[in-house]
């Protein structure tokens, strides 16, 4: 059994498109990209180019259909209903370093993080030293370059 894929509500439906977009329209694209190549097939070196390239695109879009149909199967959505005021993934969580601005991240699965927009993974060290801890908590994070602490200001 594989490990459940954490999804909000949104990153769901996300990858849900994105499996149709892919099944549907761009599946037909690259077949058509295909079969184009095949036809001009004795048009030399850039048709065998053209060929290659084509086949290695179909390839991508079959593993990405694979991938996001395994992702679905073992998607686990985060629920609304979470105990208030305790980290879980789903919350968005207000801390504060020594002497630093407060920061909010919002925790998330791991195929939805993206750091750079406040949403950070379950499984990042610091979204995992923050899961179930509450406002007021002093939290030690053990990062890959050292431990620090950080204290939970709010939880959302």
């Amino acid at each position: 059994m594989m490990t459940p894929t954490y999804l909000t509500k949104e990153g769901y439906e996300k990858l849900q498109a994105e499996l149709e977009y892919l099944r549907t329209t761009r599946r037909q694209e690259v077949a058509e990209r295909l079969r184009e190549a095949l036809e001009d097939g004795d048009a030399g070196v850039d048709a065998d180019a053209e060929c290659d390239a084509a086949r290695n695109e179909q390839a991508f879009v079959e593993g990405r259909i694979q991938e996001l149909e395994l992702l679905l199967a073992n998607a686990k959505l985060i629920s609304d209903k979470q105990p208030k005021g305790v980290v879980q993934i789903g919350t968005t969580v207000t801390i504060q370093e020594n002497g630093t601005k407060p920061e909010s991240y919002t925790i998330v699965g791991a195929v939805e993080a993206d750091p750079a927009n406040g949403r950070i993974s379950n499984e990042s060290p610091l979204g995992r030293a923050l899961l179930n801890h509450k406002k007021g908590d002093v939290v030690t994070v053990e990062a890959p370059n050292g431990s620090f602490t950080v204290k939970i200001v709010k939880v959302e």
